[in-house]
């Protein structure tokens, strides 16, 4: 997992030390020296995760998270801090400033590497909601008020084999007015946790963590638990049950004995995470339902690709395919308008089935459809071209009782950062019609002499255009 880290240090060979780490992990790393340096290159550059030093003269850690939690530009960027201070008061401390967690000096590998892999896999998604959010706000849309910092109400599960253990917890997080509830074995606890809308599961380790362990991989493969914070508690010598909970899905963890304060402050943070991203998902399902959704196929309509692909564009590259039905007007001449709209929704379906829920897919127009991959290597974006592709030619379409054999033709174009959506999606045209020529069914992708844009305002590429010369 790939990933821009910015790491913070007023010491030269800490810095280059943990550089050299990073690096040899295959992420990109950007060095800051001070507090004011450090807010500079995140505002400029937008790494995935800060890696913060506490002591620094000037601004220290805590003032740098401070501000980098005030601003809506950084406020979502996960902050690690790195510490040789030992007191429990100033790991709160940092979390109560917006720190994800805690990594001591000097940093262990296996640590370090665990925590990052846990924090980029909670950004990822959130990045894809704030990506969608912002494109609603390009569209005119307000978004909701932001969520309340109080997690009164949030409702919390326990999960402990000692009942006093999980009674503790609870009296713990009550004081914030958060509702709990408690159970004492895995599948219990997995019950509940499917059947209601939980904010928060803490899962306590027993001496082997085998079932607890085995919940958290399982609240991670179920559409109803998927984005459920998980916070694991753990003796001092469990180290490698934590390092292998985060693998497993984990986001955070808290050691007995348990600090009060600090087990608040953990919830506390992974809580209002959680209510964040639902905030942007509800900003998202209440500004573009009916704004941007093609009616015919429930998909995303061409206004809103082309100002997601705008999006996209400006911070990383995106792969752009571009799917025409073949001979899609024989459909429409020899069994009617209905069964041509019905294909175009089995098409809609059978794409939706084969791309994650964070690529975009848009009726562009007629019978041309849109998929936008953001962060896709050529390679990635080949091999699901090709899987759409075979995904519509693997069965006939069932359309008023007649069984009718459908292909698709795919031109791919990958657009490096900072190319205009013209141009992207020129490119993307060119390959269409390439494949078209070559004898349809098939996938294409552009070359960098397509790549041209033809200078048109966006509110005019709007427009669906006229029937195309090519074949269809």
């Amino acid at each position: 997992m790939t990933a821009r880290i910015l790491v913070v240090d007023d010491i030269a060979a800490n810095l280059r030390l943990l550089e050299a780490k990073l690096l040899n992990e295959y992420y990109e790393v950007a060095l800051a020296a001070s507090g004011p340096e450090a807010l500079a290159t995140a505002g400029r550059w937008s790494p995935d995760v800060i890696l913060l030093d506490v002591m620094m003269p000037g601004m220290d850690g805590y003032e740098v998270c401070e501000r980098l939690k005030a601003s809506s530009a950084t406020a979502h960027m996960p902050v690690v801090m790195i510490t040789a201070l030992v007191d429990p008061a100033e790991r709160v401390r940092g979390l109560e400033a917006g720190a994800d967690d805690f990594l001591s000096k000097p940093v262990d590998d296996a640590t370090l590497f665990a925590r990052l892999r846990a924090l980029l896999r909670v950004k990822q998604v959130q990045d894809a909601w704030r990506l969608r959010s912002d494109t609603a706000r390009d569209l005119g849309f307000e978004p909701p008020p932001e969520p309340s910092p109080s997690i009164q109400g949030a409702s919390v599960m326990v999960l402990s084999e000692s009942a006093a253990e999980a009674a503790q917890i609870a009296a713990i997080l009550g004081t914030d007015g958060v509702e709990v509830q408690t159970a004492t074995e895995s599948e219990a606890a997995r019950r509940i946790l499917g059947e209601g809308n939980f904010d928060l599961a803490v899962l306590c380790l027993p001496g082997e963590g085998g079932d607890v362990l085995r919940l958290a991989s399982r609240l991670r493969a179920q559409g109803a638990t998927r984005d459920l914070p998980v916070l694991l508690v753990a003796d001092a010598n469990q180290r490698g049950l934590v390092l292998r909970g985060f693998d497993l899905g984990a986001n955070d963890h808290v050691l007995r004995p348990i600090d009060p304060n600090e087990l608040r402050a953990r919830a506390r943070n992974q809580i209002r995470r959680k209510r964040y991203q639902e905030r942007l998902r509800a900003d998202l399902d209440r500004s573009l339902e009916m704004a941007v959704t093609d009616p015919l196929t429930g998909l995303r309509n061409r206004r809103y690709v082309r100002r997601h692909l705008d999006g996209v564009l400006r911070g990383t590259d995106a792969a752009v395919l571009l799917l025409d039905v073949d001979r899609f007007k024989s459909i429409n001449d020899n069994y009617g308008h209905p069964a041509g709209d019905a294909a175009l929704r089995e098409v809609a379906n059978r794409l939706k089935m084969h791309l994650r829920a964070a690529d975009v897919v848009a009726r562009y127009g007629g019978e041309e459809f849109m998929v936008v991959l953001a962060g896709a290597p050529t390679d990635y974006a080949n091999a699901v071209a090709e899987r759409l592709c075979a995904s519509l030619s693997a069965t006939h379409f069932e359309i008023a009782g007649v069984l009718l054999p459908v292909t698709a033709s795919i031109g791919l174009a990958v657009a490096p950062p900072g190319t205009s959506v013209n141009a992207a999606v020129a490119a993307a045209d060119a390959a269409l019609y390439r494949a078209k020529e070559a004898g349809r069914n098939r996938v294409v992708q552009a070359i960098a002499a397509e790549f041209v844009d033809d200078g048109l305002p966006d509110q005019l590429q709007d427009v669906p255009p006229p029937p195309r010369l090519r074949a269809g």
